[in-house]
């Protein structure tokens, strides 16, 4: 039986909840032949039958081995008693008194059996010295599931440390291969250097045996060199595989679950990022072409362009131009071929015909022949000899003829379009498209775009063209970098979608299609090879294309389907009509055509099943009478050609599939492991070799896959496909000229995990956190074997790893940290969208206008990739857990940040940054879906209501309470939708710390209510500005520092010095007073900036808050007097800090560019317009700077000690986060670790939440240039973090993983942390006499207040 046969995969549509149009549109087209995504397939399979929208599956049965029954020889064996569930193996007395004792767990049926050792000693140097036994008469084997801290030890053996639990030491290990019938081995002593032996001789334990069952898979041994592709002239009814006869040879031992490889998912981290700045250019553009500067000549001449489209010969070019001035059409052919070259060419009045030119057309020396004349090419001379080119121009009545077919001759040489004649068909007209719906192509890859449309006409005639058209634009697509392939991927994704025309007038024979294919799949594998940094891309561009093929395969479709009709007695009607169809221009829909045949025939010929299979799947009967070569009837076969038909048809649809379904499961895997069908029937052999270089064990786990298809519990499937997808990883990054074969495997092995998880969403209905939990891990494995950048997914999925740990060892915090990941997850989920909708939708959205796509493909298009991956299951697997989560930690469906009564009416927006400036006439509630963190809140604004996760201490927080303006985020995806749907209704809202009750208003109510104020009418009267002068200084250490001088920043840092006890650091500081910019700016130095920023301040004044940018620009432009210079060194050195000049005037440039920023911060559009509202003189904010060495910190923290959401002054509030502080402070999405303490019992911290932030901050040593004007402070007016605070070097963003942050998983050490900076606070708040907002780092366990203000 052939690997075909072995291997027998039928699909399985699984519909998703979408517009009626997604699924006629998709369905078994997209998931066999492109998309693959609701694929469902069934191995081993001998009968099918078609119920409705599912696919059954009789199974074959094969023969199983059985396992032999195993003694051990007498040799101080602990036996254990089988009957016995969990039982002491034996005692044993070792060196004195101490004592080993074996404990194994005998298991039910196919489970994993343990192995708990156990030695009466705390000594910590012991070391089980051990391997495992399948027979005697052998080695050691070495099980692949190791218990953690295990090492190979010379591959011979494996070495475990025991683990101290109180006086013991213990291990359990864990055997799960069923083939494994005892382990044997010694204890080590490091500390000693001594064996530790069962007298003298090892110890030997004895497993219970398990089911089992013998799968019998493996990649041939020694496969025969030779072509992927070789016709055999052998025949035979019941195939039979030489791959299978030699799987015979081999065995690998597979339960109820796979056996999952202890690996280390680090190793597949990947870091290739989107770049969403390109803007689509090829980075270097290469110099124009000799017949692009011939083009170009002719274009400037001002005539309409009606056709431009440029053919590859080989590594030369030939343009056909056509343009048509008044009444003509001019023909311009010109080519860089350097050989002479003829045209032989004719023209046309009806479609396919040659007609003699008249000879008044002919161009000089032309020789006119019965249907056609040759012309030879005219050299055109050119000043540049490499821009020298051929020409041949023909200039014709407009209307006189339809086309121009014609070929090229060369030294006795026939070049074509590919195997077709080349054609300009003279009647073409562009699509003339609104420039109101294509846009400007802003964020694409505009030029490559405009030349798919320009030449979608001609990739419309056929799939050879289309693909052959894509083939020549892949290095162009390339230049453009990611936007280049994300054009490619939006154009082959709308003809998937059949959004695209597939023939058009044109007869193409299959061959032609599969070889247009290869070459395709062929320049896409390779580029996956070579740029690594676009393989996402590029496997969603294979899954939309077939396989292709070289040699005889898409002959085949022509070939075979002669031989089916002919030996089956079919050759009229709709089968003729079919044929007729195939041999003109075969299509994937031949897929499902082929599909609902076969479930006509095996349902006893009823008609309806086969318009129902057509139907599912997208083919209406006015598809079938679009083609070219229409369908009109309907099957109308006998029973006696019943199982003739059903097994040439099933030869058949591989053919199909070949050439169609390159990911489709059956296909890819007969590529890779290889099959040699013989014997004798109408199908002619094929033999294709193995893909070379594969493991073994890839065969075994796909034999593991094919026989869990059907499972109703899904898990162990699903851990067997990824077994797959990490067995097959390592080949797809090493070179192999069938890499495409390998890729198009590995597309299909995904796609059937997504279904899969599908499938088990109802087993998940009832299961447990754990369960749940579970399944995420193996969906976020899965998402990151598929991404480029997954680095946020591999330590998420740590992260589960730990949370799982946790809720097994019934850890009273697990739920909330749980909580933790899955916000983190959702992060990484939606940053993965974010990134795709950049790079993706403009795209969609500007070719689709150009190619008349329907508006609602445009409109979804990204959405539909997103949905058609992981990403979707795992969304809605974590939706399914967050409620769980949330109701064991007592989280509730709400975050209260600023519990404030409001009254308003409710407006929805997409993000509070896209309103901040907007003024409000009446009281609103903004329901937001996106808060940063750093936003102001619109004037009229009484409430914001967001789903996002700002931290309690962001900007956008404090302003809430500041300005009492009730803040909260919802968890509750049903409360969000419900107040969503309450746009423009009056709504009550009544918060407590934990909750958030609303109800409805009549209008009239609206006076009544006291908190119908609005934003901004608390803010007291009477808040102004000091203007401050210039010191005479330009530099002063902390000892000077005065209100006259500095803000109210420096000065607290300077007052907190000898104040605090030692273990609070304090780090040293110097500052630019007032005025120094001020004073900088009028040096003579800078009177050309001066101008320039006071013509800009006039614009701004004068209401255009676009020149804040450039006023931003002009301040950078400022040069350093020297004195300031010599004072700044002076003041830096004598305070112990060290100065950048020494480093080499570089170091300098960037301190002073960093200071310079920090004043221009003064203009910022948000804290230019918080002045305006509140009525500051603009003028009048002066900026000192502060300068401190930057504390490369391990953590960052900001304390309250009020706790701002209650206002319990008895409580310190405190978060904390990895890495600098501006990711707190800062619009860093996620949440930090929160925690409160109470004053009174300072060393037992409460933590409120785990830290959900993907990125951390860090830098080099170096210095931080702090803003400190005399704005930030004003009492009623909270100016903290409107201005900028600047590092003299970047930092780094580092993605965290927070199973390895021991605040996370050690208990201690965060108790001891977190008590510290309570602690701290306390101390500072005495100092001060009222609640403080502090800020500090802690490095090596030392603490660091870097700034301190009052708690506003």
């Amino acid at each position: 039986m052939s690997i075909l046969s072995l291997i027998s995969v039928i699909l399985h549509s699984k519909r998703r909840t979408m517009s009626n149009a997604i699924n006629q549109k998709l369905s078994l087209l997209s998931s066999v032949t492109f998309d693959h995504r609701r694929s469902r397939f069934n191995f081993f399979s001998k009968s099918t039958k078609f119920n409705g929208q599912k696919l059954s599956f009789a199974k074959c049965k094969f023969p199983l081995r059985t396992s032999r029954s195993f003694r051990l020889l007498p040799r101080a064996v602990l036996a254990i008693d089988p009957a016995s569930e969990k039982q002491v193996a034996g005692k044993f007395s070792l060196d004195g008194n101490i004592e080993l004792q074996v404990v194994v767990s005998a298991p039910s049926t196919g489970s994993v059996r343990q192995i708990d050792i156990h030695v009466a000693d705390n000594n910590d140097s012991l070391v089980l010295h051990w391997g495992a036994i399948q027979d005697r008469k052998g080695g050691w084997v070495l099980p692949s599931h190791r218990p953690d801290g295990t090492i190979n030890f010379q591959n011979e053996a494996l070495r475990t440390p025991l683990k101290k639990l109180g006086s013991n030491c213990c291990l359990k290990i864990e055997i799960q291969d069923p083939a494994i019938q005892a382990i044997d081995f010694l204890l080590y002593d490091e500390a000693r250097n001594k064996w530790i032996k069962n007298n003298g001789d090892n110890f030997s334990v004895a497993l219970p045996s398990t089911e089992q069952s013998f799968t019998n898979v493996s990649i041939p041994e020694h496969p025969v060199q030779t072509d992927a592709h070789e016709t055999r002239d052998t025949s035979h009814e019941e195939v039979k595989s030489n791959v299978a006869k030699q799987m015979e040879n081999k065995s690998y031992v597979i339960g109820r679950t796979i056996q999952r490889m202890n690996r280390d998912l680090m190793q597949i981290l990947n870091k290739h990022t989107l770049n969403h700045v390109e803007d689509g250019t090829p980075k270097d553009p290469k110099a124009p072409t000799a017949v692009e500067l011939y083009a170009k000549s002719k274009e400037e001449l001002g005539c309409h362009v009606l056709i431009k489209k440029v053919y590859k010969l080989a590594d030369k070019e030939l343009l056909v131009l056509v343009t048509k001035p008044e009444g003509k059409i001019n023909a311009h052919l010109v080519t860089d071929f350097k050989e002479p070259l003829t045209l032989h060419w004719s023209l046309s009045k009806n479609a396919g015909e040659w007609l003699a030119p008249p000879e008044n057309l002919l161009p000089p020396g032309s020789v006119l022949l019965d249907k056609a004349a040759e012309t030879k090419f005219t050299i055109c001379s050119a000043i540049d000899p490499s821009h020298q080119v051929q020409s041949f121009e023909l200039e014709i009545d407009e209307g006189s003829f339809i086309g121009m077919p014609f070929v090229l001759v060369s030294g006795g040489n026939w070049m074509k379009n590919g195997s077709s004649d080349f054609y300009i068909d003279f009647n073409y007209k562009a699509k003339q498209v609104a420039k109101k719906d294509t846009g400007d192509g802003k964020g694409t890859a505009k030029a490559l775009l405009d030349k798919i449309a320009d030449l979608e006409s001609e990739a419309q005639k056929s799939f050879m063209h289309r693909f052959n058209i894509a083939a020549d634009l892949m290095d162009e697509a390339k230049d453009a970098g990611t936007l280049g392939l994300a054009g490619m991927l939006v154009w082959m994704r709308f003809m998937a979608t059949r959004q695209l025309i597939w023939n058009k007038n044109y007869n193409v024979k299959p061959r032609e299609i599969s070889q247009a294919q290869n070459r395709l799949t062929d320049l896409l594998q390779n580029t996956y090879a070579s740029h690594p940094q676009y393989r996402e891309f590029l496997r969603m561009i294979l899954s939309t294309v077939g396989r292709g093929g070289e040699g005889d395969v898409g002959q085949r479709i022509r070939d075979e389907i002669l031989v089916i009709q002919r030996n089956n007695d079919c050759e009229g009607g709709m089968m003729e009509e079919w044929h007729q169809k195939l041999h003109n221009n075969t299509s994937p829909d031949d897929v499902i055509i082929c599909q609902a045949l076969i479930d006509y025939l095996r349902s006893d010929l009823d008609k309806s099943v086969y318009w129902k299979t057509l139907n599912d799947n997208g083919i209406t009967k006015e598809r079938l009478l679009s083609y070219d070569r229409a369908i009109h009837s309907e099957p109308n076969l006998r029973g006696d050609q019943k199982d003739g038909l059903l097994r040439d048809l099933g030869s058949y649809m591989r053919t199909l599939k070949a050439v169609h379904s390159g990911a489709d499961l059956e296909s890819a895997i007969s590529n890779c492991l290889g099959y040699n069908a013989e014997g004798q029937g109408f199908m002619v052999g094929v033999q294709v070799n193995p893909v070379s270089g594969l493991s073994s064990a890839l065969s075994d786990k796909l034999r593991f896959v094919g026989e869990h298809l059907e499972d109703k519990n899904v898990e162990a499937l699903v851990e067997g496909l990824l077994e797959a997808r990490q067995e097959l990883r390592p080949s797809l990054l090493r070179p192999n000229d069938r890499l495409k074969d390998l890729l198009f495997l590995d597309i299909a092995l995904d796609s059937t995990l997504r279904t899969a998880i599908e499938k088990g969403y109802e087993e998940l209905n009832n299961a447990g956190p754990e369960k749940i939990m579970h399944y995420i891990t193996l969906v976020l494995e899965n998402l990151a074997l598929s991404s480029d950048d997954n680095g946020d997914f591999i330590y998420c999925f740590k992260s589960w790893n730990h949370a799982i740990d946790m809720c097994k060892n019934n850890n009273d915090s697990w739920a909330l940290y749980s909580k933790s990941v899955l916000d983190r997850t959702r992060l990484a989920l939606a940053s993965k969208a974010e990134g795709f909708h950049q790079v993706l939708q403009p795209a969609a959205e500007y070719l689709g206008s150009q190619l008349e796509v329907e508006q609602w493909a445009m409109d979804i298009f990204t959405e539909e990739i997103i949905r058609a991956g992981s990403a979707a299951s795992l969304s809605t697997i974590l939706n399914r857990l967050d409620p769980v989560l949330r109701k064991v930690a007592n989280l509730g469906s709400w975050q209260v940040i600023s519990p404030v009564d409001a009254v308003g009416y409710v407006t929805v927006v997409d993000e509070l940054l896209s309103v901040q400036n907007k003024s409000y006439d009446r009281p609103t509630i903004l329901v937001a879906r996106r808060v940063k963190g750093e936003e102001e809140i619109p004037d009229g604004t009484v409430a914001v209501l967001t789903p996002d996760m700002p931290d309690v201490l962001s900007h956008v927080s404090v302003r809430a309470r500041n300005c009492k303006v009730c803040f909260a985020t919802c968890f509750d995806q049903n409360i969000l939708d419900d107040l969503q749907a309450k746009q423009g209704k009056l709504l009550h809202l009544k918060p407590t710390s934990a909750d958030v009750v609303y109800s409805e208003l009549k209008e009239s109510e609206l006076a009544d209510s006291k908190s119908s104020n609005t934003k901004g009418d608390d803010t007291p009267p009477g808040i102004s500005l000091v203007e401050k002068k210039f010191c005479g200084r330009y530099a002063i250490s902390s000892d000077e520092f005065s209100s006259e001088m500095v803000g109210a920043k420096s000065r607290n840092i300077s007052h907190l010095k000898g104040k605090v006890p030692s273990w609070i650091g304090i780090p040293a500081s110097v500052a630019l007073p007032f005025g120094v910019f001020e004073n900088v700016l009028a040096d003579d130095s800078n009177q050309k900036v001066a101008e320039k920023l006071m013509t800009l301040k006039k614009k701004l004044g004068e209401g255009d808050i676009n020149t804040l940018g450039e006023i931003r620009e002009t301040v950078l432009e400022l040069a350093a007097p020297s004195q300031l210079v010599e004072e700044l060194k002076t003041k830096m050195k004598s305070s112990g800090m060290p100065w950048p000049g020494d480093d080499g005037e570089k170091r300098w440039e960037q301190a002073w560019t960093a200071i310079k920023k920090v004043w221009a911060s003064k203009w910022n559009e948000r804290a230019y317009v918080s002045t305006k509202k509140v009525k500051l003189d603009h003028d009048y904010l002066c900026m000192a700077v502060l300068v401190q060495q930057i504390i490369n910190a391990d953590y960052a923290f900001v304390i309250h000690t009020t706790n701002p959401s209650s206002g319990d002054s008895s409580e310190i509030y405190a978060e904390v986060v990895k890495g600098l502080g501006e990711t707190l402070v800062g619009a860093y999405p996620g949440r930090a670790l929160s925690f409160i303490t109470k004053k009174n019992n300072l060393s037992s911290p409460q933590v409120m939440g785990y830290p959900s932030k993907p990125i951390g901050l860090y830098i080099c040593p170096t210095m931080i240039f702090r803003s400190d004007s005399n704005g930030e402070d004003l009492e009623g007016y909270a100016g903290a973090g409107l201005y900028d605070s600047v590092p003299m070097d970047e930092e780094e963003k580092v993605i965290l993983d927070y199973t390895t942050d021991p605040l996370v998983v050690d208990g201690n050490f965060r108790q001891s942390i977190l008590s510290s900076i309570a602690r701290a606070g306390m101390e500072i708040e005495k100092l001060y006499g009222s609640p403080q907002d502090i800020e500090g780092v802690v490095k090596d366990g030392k603490l660091f207040v870097v700034q301190t203000r009052p708690q506003m």
